[in-house]
């Protein structure tokens, strides 16, 4: 089995260079000057002799192939002539990395809190034994605590972790089109200046917004988490509460949990406001 995928794995490494040599050669053998074209008929010499050394025109053919083949070992398609954008951004915006991400999220999203605590228990506790299955640990032992922290964390948070996700990448997705970024890639800022100086500070608002308006479902989410680990918390004391019918302390800890959930949201406004000066204008 080993032997035969070596043999098919070379194959088709062999096939994609044979594609690559071909296509290579045909584009170079279509008549006219690739960087007049690109150019226009009022370029000057000098210009052309620029471009054509930027583009590596002015290298031999055979030289030409193998810069290219090094820029697709890693990662590189090119640049696109008009837009100068990179061409792994023109063809790839839903790439395998894209996809295998976002069927992640989905997943992630549509597993409930309870069974995540489940089967975590089942695994790194019962299995594993990596992980203590139940208790918050001993009080003043902080190692210890943030042990037993661990699985109610990723059990109450993994599934808003993929809805953040698909979130943010909507919203990147959408502003990425917008003219300003367009703009601020016209004028050659870096990618990474565009990326997480402008299109992240915009793209970023509606996920904070969503984090303060969900912290009432995390809420809710903690108390099977607390319930299946036997943690001490707001979300399993309002439940044994509600079940020994001890209303006084359910409508304290509800109270509580809503001054929490009134002041998360606050403070998401508030940070929303600092990152965007049109919400401070609107006041």
């Amino acid at each position: 089995m080993t032997g035969y995928l070596v043999k098919r794995l070379a194959l088709s490494l062999a096939v994609i260079l044979a594609v690559v040599l071909v296509l290579f050669s045909l584009l170079h053998m279509i008549p006219g000057d690739p960087a007049r074209i690109a150019l226009g008929p009022r370029a000057t010499p000098e210009t052309i002799a620029r471009y054509a050394a930027k583009m590596h025109l002015d290298q031999p053919v055979w030289k030409q192939f193998m810069i290219y083949v090094g820029g697709v070992v890693r990662g590189d398609l090119g640049v696109d002539v008009f837009s100068n954008r990179p061409v792994t951004s023109i063809i790839k915006p839903n790439s395998w990395l894209d996809r295998v991400t976002g069927v992640l999220s989905v997943g992630t999203i549509a597993v409930p809190a309870f069974l995540v605590s489940i089967w975590m228990l089942l695994i790194f506790a019962m299995q594993l034994r990596w992980l203590p299955a139940i208790g918050a640990g001993e009080p003043g032992d902080y190692p210890d605590q943030l042990r037993h922290l661990i699985m109610p964390a990723f059990a109450v948070g993994l599934g808003w972790v993929g809805y953040l996700a698909r979130m943010v990448r909507a919203s990147m997705l959408e502003v990425m089109g917008e003219p300003y970024i367009r703009s601020a890639r016209a004028f050659g800022l870096k990618p990474s200046k565009v990326v997480f100086g402008y299109a992240l500070r915009v793209a970023i608002l509606p996920t904070i917004t969503l984090i303060g308006m969900g912290f009432g479902g995390l809420i809710s989410a903690t108390v099977f988490a607390e319930i299946i680990f036997s943690r001490p918390g707001i979300g399993k004391l309002i439940f044994d509460s509600v079940t020994d019918r001890n209303f006084p302390v359910v409508q304290g800890a509800v109270l509580v949990a809503t001054v929490l959930y009134i002041l998360i949201v606050l403070l998401s406004d508030l940070l929303i406001a600092t990152l965007d000066a049109r919400v401070r204008e609107s006041f």
